[in-house]
């Protein structure tokens, strides 16, 4: 629902900040006071288009910003979450930024944005109705918006007929149909190349598979042809290590025994030496260690030219694979798995594309089923739907105009069953159904719209209504029932509604007076918001004028007090 509205610098609005609340929020003001320009600002709010010419005299760029509290509902949280837009799951805010040359930018919780995007989010949370803007912004599930489209037409009547949740199965298996004929699509037209295909394949994982390759191998064998072609290096180096340190007449270990020697000797006179010849006795212990151990491993190194040959050759077979298939034996070991996947594929395509076939059969005649139940249950859905909408436009002075819900069979199946459904009106008995496309009047759309909300009743996801020459051509017992239907419409729910009639102003749980302000070069729109004695005194001018009488102020007393009980 929406919380906050802050405008700057749009049309005659230089700087508002209006505060709504759950429930009716009414909206009243002399004619020309710019109520359609704050509702110009609403729309831009959930994604109408904004044009540079809409920014004040004098002004670079208008600013629109909204407050939604999202916190009941779930869905336009997981929306955000999918779309990577940070939220707190209490709030979302939405700001449009127009500047010259038409240039718009869109914010959600302050990370820049689309249109689209914005369209998507707030589509579910705002219904608009009226003259000068889309008369209904619908669920987010469709495409188009509005009570003109027949989508929204068809939402309306399952909503109504309680077959949503058999819709929502029906569309699940419709896809999983439709998924099935894509996949038999592709196994066939495969099956088409699948001999070349399936002999390149095959070509190629016996390519791979005839090295035998273990992972890391191509490591491993670049360290044993680097050793192989280096081993008389090796053992050259071992030998000169032996001879420095251990059998030249001048070895680091002759020198050692040496000096160990003499200071075993001068440990008779100082015991102290004996301790620091500890060191020298371990450096012997290690140099041994190490001889020892280049000994053996010289020894175990294969200079056996043929031995070189082979592993060069299984290098250079490995690199040619390398160039085809990936940069290591890793890539080339995950290269032939895909390929074996795929070579099962090709060769059981045919079982796969027999089996798709007969599982799509049995689909096939659960839609066909599923389509039939649901479309006769939305044949008498319709007619309850259409006389009950009947029922409320005959109280809000709709005369001579019937509502009719048109439900045709479809010769194909559709993604949502068998049904064609719109919604049509008739003007008079003479007259001929037209769909409500062809129904020009903002007023009597409204209208329509209020009364199939009444009938259908609200979802269990809260939402803002705004409401727009709802009223218009109603008044005295008319226009009070207007008032009763929009107060029950906003219980739980928000409802947002731009009047000049005293009888549906009264029943607003919050009360909003807008009027110019003329400044010293121009004129500024201001909201307040009405406390008691204020409402009264509006009320009692919209009851006579601008000339306020003690009568139309006890008119108004009394207006307030009937809505009130």
């Amino acid at each position: 629902m929406l919380l906050e509205l802050k405008v700057s610098n749009f049309a005659i609005i230089e700087n508002l900040h209006i505060s709504f609340k759950d429930g009716l929020n009414i909206l009243s003001g002399e004619t020309g006071a710019g109520k359609s320009v704050l509702l110009k600002s609403l729309s831009l709010l959930m994604g109408g288009k904004g044009s540079s010419d809409t920014i004040r005299t004098g002004a670079s760029q208008a600013t629109i910003e909204g407050s939604f509290d999202i916190s009941r509902r779930p869905d336009i949280v997981e929306h955000l979450k999918n779309m990577g837009i940070e939220t707190d799951e209490e709030t979302l805010i939405v700001r449009r930024v127009l500047s010259t040359g038409d240039k718009s930018k869109v914010y959600l919780n302050g990370g820049l944005s689309t249109l689209n995007s914005l369209r998507d989010v707030v589509a579910p949370l705002v219904e608009l109705a009226g003259h000068s803007a889309p008369l209904i912004e619908m669920t987010g599930q469709h495409e188009n918006r509005n009570l003109l489209s027949k989508n929204y037409h068809l939402d309306l009547l399952d909503q109504y007929a309680g077959t949503w949740d058999k819709r929502l199965l029906f569309t699940e298996k419709y896809n999983r149909y439709n998924n099935i004929f894509t996949q038999i699509k592709k196994l066939e037209n495969d099956a088409k190349q699948k001999a070349q295909r399936l002999d390149f394949l095959i070509y190629q994982r016996d390519e791979i598979a005839n090295l035998d390759l273990s992972p890391g191998e191509d490591q491993s064998l670049e360290i044993e042809v680097k050793k192989l072609k280096n081993s008389s290096r090796i053992g050259s180096f071992v030998d000169q290590a032996e001879a420095v340190l251990y059998t030249d007449d001048d070895s680091a270990i002759s020198r050692l025994n040496a000096i160990l020697k003499k200071g075993l000797d001068l440990a008779a006179l100082d015991p102290q030496i004996a301790a620091k010849l500890t060191n020298l006795e371990q450096a012997k212990t290690l140099i041994d260690e190490s001889i020892y151990d280049l000994r053996q491993y010289a020894a175990k190194i294969d200079s056996d030219p043929q031995r070189l040959e082979e592993a060069e050759e299984r290098l250079s077979d490995l690199r040619k694979l390398q160039k085809k298939y990936g940069a290591n034996v890793d890539d080339i070991l995950k290269a032939l798995m895909e390929m074996e996947i795929e070579i099962s594929n090709l060769q059981n395509s045919e079982t796969k594309i027999e089996a798709l076939k007969k599982e799509a059969a049995g689909l096939l005649k659960e839609l066909e089923a599923l389509g039939q139940d649901l479309h006769k249950r939305r044949e008498k859905g319709a007619d309850l739907l259409a006389d009950s909408v009947n029922a409320e436009l005959a109280e809000l002075n709709m005369k001579g105009v019937t509502f009719h819900v048109q439900v045709q069979k479809l010769t194909e199946l559709s993604s949502t069953g068998l049904s064609d459904v719109e919604f049509l009106s008739q003007t008079s008995v003479k007259d001929i159904k037209r769909p409500l496309a062809k129904f020009a009047s903002g007023g009597e759309l409204s209208r329509i719209l209020l009364s199939l909300k009444r009938v259908v009743g609200s979802t269990n996801q809260p939402r803002t209504y705004l409401f727009d020459e709802v009223d218009t051509g109603v008044s005295g017992e008319t226009a009070e029932k207007v008032g009763k239907k929009l107060k029950t419409i906003a219980k739980g729910q928000q409802v947002i509604c731009v009047t000049h009639l005293p009888q549906v102003a009264a029943y607003g749980d919050i009360h909003f007076f807008i009027q110019k302000s003329p400044q010293k070069d121009s004129v500024s729109m201001v909201v307040s918001e009405l406390k008691t004695k204020e409402r009264v005194q509006e009320l009692a001018r919209l009851i006579s004028g601008e000339k306020i009488s003690k009568t139309s102020l006890a008119h108004a007393e009394q207006l307030l007090t009937e809505a009130k009980g």
